[in-house]
């Protein structure tokens, strides 16, 4: 099927009955459109109304009363008409692009990189490249010159920048640490009770085979009864969920060389230092890791119910001093009362005294929530425009709110502190979260870490978070090489992601599920698994498309 083709098939079916009851089939066609040179610069500047049709929040009061954003258009002397909505948007859009009755812009929509390139291709959205430069966007051009890991993350197979960067890069950097780390580096923190280790005379482990000991000490002295008299035969030397972010046994098998946390890109992959991509699924170390694993299951050392419980399950069990050993991003969250009886577990060196961590990015970038189309006169003029909310002081505002509103106090070094509750109730009865929900802006909103040590002061349980990351858990890691989760893939590429992602993951995480818990594998049921995931979910073409989408990345940045 031709491109062209299947991207009407796409539209009439996240349209459905609406688009059919609302255009005819003819109706539905957009006209041809004279797409422009690539590298070409339209310098017509005598548009000053721009139409603009987007997402918001539900809890906005519409972005014709935004003090923010009503600034900004009256320093760039134009005016904007929002058609933005929070219910309905991708419906909306869909129709608008189908009959041809383009805006200037799409704004917080949140297109994918197929849309990106498919509308980009067709001349729908018009490349933006030749406009981010020092003359039409300082801001950006800054950003991206000194960021090359963004530019990279928008630009498509063409070369092509067909919408501006969004993201938050909230990482080390924002509580002054030399390197950045994204706050998603590491998502699973491990945790150990350190008063029943004491009460039995233990030190807190270093390796595996230590941790199983203490976890056998823990349940053979029926810790939970003993040290904290809940019920005899209560006590759950571990818990943990089963493949979940923040919250999964994943970060135990550092000890066999790898961390394979969930994640946007399939679970298992893994970039390697000298750039290949592989999986660890089809790897000798995760077959042993499961095996290994397997005797702490069938001895009773880890919860029976991790494969299906949710993780309101995993607190109640916590907070109630049932668990030995468990995973979260903060002690206090998870264990609650008894949160001062437990320390962070190190990563633990496996059987023959090594460990690896696999390290993850988030907060991806994506170009996904500003396009300019082809129906804009004087796209310099807009663009000059959204070149001011890449200023730190503009996201602030278009992310929480106003000066004067959100933001009324400054600290000791002049970056401006978050509104309290007990403020926000006292100035405008409502919270912080409802006030920031009134006056936040959808669309390409730029946060990177240093805004957080320069201009406002990030929240305090993310602080608590970084520095955990940075001064407890990063000295662990060897070697912070990691698949980024932005990158750009083709359509071509994004076909054979849909075809087998899906039974790629299920496949392995149903046969990681089977073999911790009955066993396994053996050497038939190894070659059998590695022959599906090869001959039927795509293992080797999987690979192809994410081995050539990090080759371009590279290339770019």
């Amino acid at each position: 099927m031709k491109r062209n083709n299947r991207k009407y098939l796409r539209i009439f079916a996240a349209c459905g009955a609406v688009v059919l009851s609302a255009v005819s089939l003819t109706g539905c066609f957009k006209s041809t459109i004279v797409k422009p040179e690539p590298g070409t610069v339209n310098t017509d500047t005598s548009q000053t109304e721009f139409n603009i049709m987007g997402g918001m929040s539900a809890l906005s009061k519409g972005y014709e009363n935004n003090e923010t954003l009503n600034g900004l258009q009256q320093d760039m002397g134009i005016s904007i008409n929002w058609k933005c909505m929070s219910d309905s948007l991708k419906e909306q859009v869909n129709i608008r692009i189908a009959g041809g009755d383009l805006p200037d812009a799409f704004m917080g929509v949140g297109f994918t990189n197929y849309d990106m390139a498919m509308y980009g291709d067709d001349g729908t959205f018009i490349d933006l490249t030749p406009y981010i430069t020092e003359e039409y966007m300082p801001n950006l051009a800054k950003i991206l010159e000194e960021n090359p890991d963004i530019r990279s993350a928008i630009t498509m197979n063409d070369g092509c920048i067909y919408g501006l960067p969004a993201g938050e890069k909230m990482g080390t950097a924002g509580i002054g640490a030399p390197e950045d780390y994204s706050i998603y580096t590491i998502p699973q923190f491990s945790m150990i009770n350190k008063a029943w280790l004491d009460d039995l005379g233990l030190e807190v482990p270093k390796t595996l085979d230590e941790l199983h000991a203490a976890l056998k000490a823990f349940k053979d002295n029926d810790m939970s009864h003993k040290y904290y008299g809940n019920d005899p035969g209560s006590t759950l030397p571990m818990s943990t969920g089963f493949d979940q972010w923040c919250w999964g046994q994943n970060i135990f098998y550092a000890g066999f060389g790898f961390t394979n946390w969930p994640n946007d890109v399939c679970n298992d992959l893994v970039l390697n230092p000298d750039g290949t991509c592989s999986f660890v699924c089809v790897s000798d170390q995760y077959r042993k890791a499961l095996t290994y694993f397997h005797d702490w299951f069938a001895e009773g050392l880890m919860d029976p119910e991790m494969f299906s419980q949710s993780d309101t399950q995993l607190i109640a069990k916590c907070s109630q001093g049932y668990v030995g050993v468990s995973t979260w991003w903060y002690i206090e969250e998870l264990m609650g009362d008894y949160a001062d009886d437990y320390v962070f577990l190190p990563v633990l060196d496996g059987p023959d005294g090594t460990h690896n961590v696999t390290v993850r990015t988030g907060g991806g970038i994506n170009s996904g929530n500003l396009s300019v189309t082809s129906s804009c006169k004087s796209p310099t003029t807009l663009l000059k425009f959204f070149d001011q909310w890449y200023d730190p002081e503009i996201v602030m505002q278009l992310q929480y709110g106003p000066i004067g509103t959100y933001f009324i106090d400054k600290d000791e070094n002049g970056v401006w502190l978050s509104i309290t509750d007990d403020q926000s109730q006292e100035l405008f009865h409502k919270s912080a979260g409802e006030l920031k929900g009134e006056n936040e802006v959808y669309g390409p909103k730029l946060i990177l870490s240093d805004y957080y040590e320069t201009t406002f002061k990030m929240e305090d349980r993310a602080i608590e978070r970084l520095d955990d990351l940075y001064n407890y858990w990063m000295p662990f890691v060897d070697d912070p090489t990691t698949y980024p989760v932005d990158c750009v893939y083709t359509e071509d590429e994004l076909d054979i992601i849909d075809q087998y992602k899906t039974d790629f993951q299920n496949t392995v995480a149903e046969n990681e599920g089977i073999w911790l818990k009955e066993g396994g594998p053996t050497d038939e049921e190894w070659d059998a698994y590695v022959k599906q995931l090869t001959d039927k979910c795509g293992l080797n073409e999987l690979l192809e498309c994410y081995q050539a989408a990090y080759d371009r990345y590279a290339e770019n940045r």
